[in-house]
């Protein structure tokens, strides 16, 4: 039980510092993207390594190791975005008046590299722990990128909170592609097919046949898939999300350059 209230903890604290860093450094004056990312690619590096020595050890620690790697790879990646570094061929506000289809097709382009990169950072971690004991850094990477993949169609389709506050200066444009409805229809469908996800990981994580790794395991990504879905409830109830992160907010009220045109980014 240490096991998995430890996990629970981990978790959560990983989540909430994790995404407060990355709001914060990405609401700073463009000057200092550059070494915010040099910092994070070394990390992502170091990451790497450990996620290859923590594949061949199937111990709790390793576990641990295993899944705090993938999510510094993963926080790379949305640093990468985030900063305007990795996003799409399309930097420009979706055309009024546009169909359905045309905003898909726009929408898509202007994230394009950004979803091609996590593509190929996933592969790298697949083939680094290929037939190793321990999958838990690839089992991360793929459920966050489910996950924040399941969130994107969500705003695109349309929900109450579009949050486009949460978006840097560089990207303020994505804003046009989200729609403005209460519910869509995909949304009551990600929910439930995802909160049975996370109910078979608990089942998993308080079986009595479970290996210490598999404990650790289990809670971590049933922890994860939990606060995933937590995020998708975000979109539609009326919460005061801000107030989770309000300390990472500041940075972009107090950054000293003014908002980048999207097409130098």
């Amino acid at each position: 039980m240490s096991t998995i209230t430890t996990a629970i903890l981990f978790t959560l604290f990983l989540w909430w510092f994790s995404t407060g860093l990355i709001l914060y450094l990405d609401g700073l004056p463009r000057r200092t993207f550059a070494r915010s990312l040099y910092a994070a690619s070394v990390m992502a590096v170091c990451a790497l390594c450990a996620i290859i020595v923590a594949s061949r050890d199937t111990s709790a620690l390793s576990t641990f190791i295993g899944f705090s790697a993938a999510v510094v790879i993963w926080g790379w990646q949305e640093m990468n975005f985030l900063m305007g570094g990795v996003a799409g061929p399309r930097r420009e506000a979706c055309p009024p008046g546009a169909s359905e289809l045309k905003k898909f097709q726009f929408a898509t382009e202007a994230i394009l590299y950004h979803e091609l990169s996590l593509a190929a950072c996933m592969l790298l971690i697949y083939v680094a722990t290929w037939q190793q004991v321990n999958q838990i850094a690839s089992q991360t990477f793929l459920l966050l990128w489910i996950m924040r993949l399941s969130a994107k169609l969500n705003l695109f389709l349309g929900v109450r909170n579009q949050y486009s506050n949460f978006l840097p200066p560089q990207l303020r444009y994505l804003a046009s592609y989200f729609g403005k409805r209460p519910l869509n229809l995909l949304f009551p469908i990600s929910v439930t097919a995802s909160s049975a996800v996370a109910f078979l990981l608990w089942q998993g994580a308080i079986s009595a046949q479970a290996t210490p790794h598999e404990v650790a395991g289990f809670s971590l990504l049933g922890t994860l898939l939990v606060l995933a879905v937590l995020e998708h409830w975000f979109l539609v109830l009326p919460l005061p999300v801000e107030s989770i992160w309000r300390w990472a907010l500041g940075s972009r009220a107090t950054a000293a350059s003014p908002p980048a045109d999207p097409a130098e980014a």
